[in-house]
């Protein structure tokens, strides 16, 4: 061992001498691991067991940063266990989807104690004495109750402390960076610090090297929203005011730490492993987290990102859409916790203490949670739930309104002369004409439904009833997606004519001729002939004002609910773009949209756009929530004649 190697040793092991178990930094001097690097390991890993950080070890033997003497950033936070924090979990799921993400998504529920600060990597345990100390001292005086007060403004929401009880926990705030400073960076006594807490006791020798910590001065608050929105403003107002700040709660200080280089960096976590194919590339395993510095992206090609591996220390260059974006926090280490409880003993008070050696956790119960977590999993999967769905791509979309001459022969035969043409048109009545205002799904339309299906499947969702608009279009969309989620033969299509088209967008003065239910079921859809439909096919007006359309709308979809009151499960609607809007309004207890809106809207509706609504039994109402596939998007492909290119020509 080197000189400077021994003494850094000494100077840690110091303080562990009189202690019957050898410590964490012993067992990784046993292995065989420098001193530094060792206890970079297990600041990096929150002090837990000597196996963590010799894992971590092992995994960073090629980082070019390993013997780079970078500390880590601490932070102290004062967080919620217990019902409220179940609460607050729920607002921070439903806030994310019905608001898209802001700033405090980022982070986990907590009142910001003392903001980040540095300690060297062998003065880490004084923060977890110096943490210990200062909740012994005011556990006696910590409130029972913490007073929460909603405040909300254009772009902020939140709970502040207010009243004796914000002045307790600064004090303990101010006891912890007081000791802290002094225990891992030399005596600088934090201006305004009281008499009775100048010159704590010193575990650790102090050699006056930088450790400043800083409590915090603002008003403490616990922030719900940050930098949102404005029109998202009065949504989260209501979800902030079903949670309850009076529930029951066991507030807990925690030390984290995080790797100061990446402050400012993109966190990406790794969806598939990755393996890879050149010497500059990144190795992915799911659940990796890659830091991204959006400023440094010049040398990767489209699709492609430069980032630094979280488990490895590597960079090198990585498929983006193997990638999510992660919150700031989940690289967080957690470290020490110690949870005030005028209920607990000091017997147990030791036990969770001994406990903290072995898992950073001082006092803690997690059986509760863990129970309520399944509970609150199986209410999210026993919700009702309404999935809208726009039809695939149909077929005069992409060869325009003389698609059928394209494809007639002189005796009105169907050919395929082109391969997004469908290989073949199901038996009609009339013959082939009346495919040419009722149109059926492209090639390209079947493919995209059977991908659609074969997502939801996927996704785990249970479809228990399916009801379609009786155009030809949505109903073949309907049935493929059924075939790829192995339910055609146990969900029989219900046909509702009450969700067709607004009547007013389709050409001629007549309604479209349409498929009828006995046409359907020679050509193998299994369509229900039981359903009794809001609308009958023959009730559909041409020409239809748009109050009369989306008033059609409503009725139906109100009928599509009362007609399966006991399916628990996902109802899956197939119809038209419009639907997206006119069908889920209703639901949301919304009014309609002005018409010019609507149109404005339903022209950037893709085909397979998906809309999501779930039941809140809770409250009496219904929410738009993420669908439970991702959009389907792709580029256009134009038609090719190879004579063009003969030699001469």
């Amino acid at each position: 061992m080197a000189a400077g190697e021994t003494q850094l040793y000494a100077k840690v092991s110091n303080k562990h001498k009189g202690r019957s178990t050898p410590s964490l930094l012993d067992t990784l001097l046993g292995m065989g691991f420098p001193a530094h690097t060792a206890l970079k390991a297990l600041a990096a890993t929150g002090r837990k067991t000597a196996e963590e950080a010799s894992d971590w070890l092992r995994c960073h033997r090629n980082d070019p940063s390993l013997d780079d003497p970078i500390p880590q950033e601490y932070a102290l936070f004062l967080c919620p266990t217990g019902p409220l924090l179940e609460k607050l979990e729920e607002f921070w799921k439903d806030s994310k989807r019905q608001c898209a993400k802001n700033r405090a998504h980022e982070v986990f529920p907590h009142i910001t104690l003392c903001d980040f600060f540095t300690c060297e990597d062998h003065k880490v345990e004084c923060l977890y004495e110096a943490l210990k100390k200062a909740g012994d001292r005011i556990l006696g005086s910590f409130p029972p109750t913490v007073p929460l007060v909603l405040y909300s403004s254009i772009s902020y929401l939140g709970f502040f402390v207010s009243d004796s009880p914000a002045d307790v926990i600064r004090e303990f705030a101010m006891m912890f960076a007081t000791e802290a400073s002094v225990l891992a960076g030399g005596w600088r006594p934090w201006p305004g610090a009281h008499e009775e807490h100048e010159r704590p006791s010193t575990l650790c020798s102090p050699d006056f090297t930088d450790c400043t910590v800083k409590p915090c001065t603002k008003q403490l608050h616990l922030t719900l929203a940050h930098k949102f929105y404005p029109h998202h403003q009065r949504t989260l107002e209501q979800l902030a005011r079903a949670i309850h700040p009076s529930l029951s709660c066991q507030w807990t200080a925690a030390l984290y730490s995080r790797d100061m280089r990446f402050v400012h960096y993109q966190t990406l976590r790794a969806l598939f492993q990755y393996k890879p194919q050149n010497v500059d590339e990144l190795t992915l395993s799911p659940g990796d987290y890659i830091f991204v510095d959006p400023t440094q992206q010049e040398e990767a090609s489209k699709g492609w990102v430069i980032g630094i591996s979280q488990r490895t220390g590597c960079r090198g260059f990585l498929p983006e859409n193997y990638t999510e974006q992660a919150s700031e926090s989940d690289t967080w280490v957690k470290h020490r916790t110690y949870t005030f409880s005028l209920a607990m003993d000091l017997i147990s008070r030791k036990d969770g203490e001994a406990s903290g050696r072995r898992n950073g956790e001082l006092h803690a119960s997690q059986m509760p949670r863990g129970i309520s977590s399944i509970q609150a999993l199986q209410a999210t999967i026993a919700r009702r739930s309404v999935l809208v769905v726009r039809h695939g791509e149909r077929v005069d979309q992409i060869f325009g309104k003389s698609w059928l001459q394209q494809c007639s022969t002189p005796d009105g035969k169907y050919y395929r002369p082109d391969l997004n043409f469908p290989y073949s048109l199901p038996r009609r009545s009339n013959g082939i004409k009346d495919f040419e205002n009722d149109p059926p799904l492209s090639s390209c339309g079947i493919f995209q439904s059977r991908m659609a299906g074969e997502a939801l499947l996927d996704s785990g969702i249970r479809v228990t009833s399916v009801f379609t608009s009786p155009a030809l279009r949505c109903v073949q969309t309907a049935k493929h997606i059924l075939e790829e989620l192995k339910l055609e033969k146990k969900i029989k299509i219900r046909v509702e004519p009450g969700i067709f088209e607004w009547t007013k967008w389709e050409s001629g003065k007549t309604t479209p001729t349409l498929m009828t239910l006995d046409e359907l079921k020679e050509a193998d859809f299994n369509v229900s002939t039981d359903y009794r439909p809001a609308f009958p096919l023959a009730s559909l007006l041409p020409a239809e004002s748009y109050d009369e359309y989306v008033d059609r709308c409503a009725v139906s979809v109100q009928h599509i609910i009362s007609t399966c009151p006991r399916d628990v499960g996902v109802i899956l609607i197939v119809s038209h773009g419009s639907a997206l809007d006119s069908c889920t309004r209703p639901l949301l207890g919304l009014p309609p949209r002005d018409s010019g809106d609507f149109a404005q809207l339903v022209r950037k509706i893709p085909s397979l756009g998906m809309c999501f609504c779930e039941e809140n039994k809770e409250e009496g109402k219904w929410e738009l929530v993420n669908p439970p596939v991702k959009t389907l998007t792709h580029g256009s492909n134009s038609a090719f004649n190879w004579r063009n290119w003969l030699v001469g020509r």
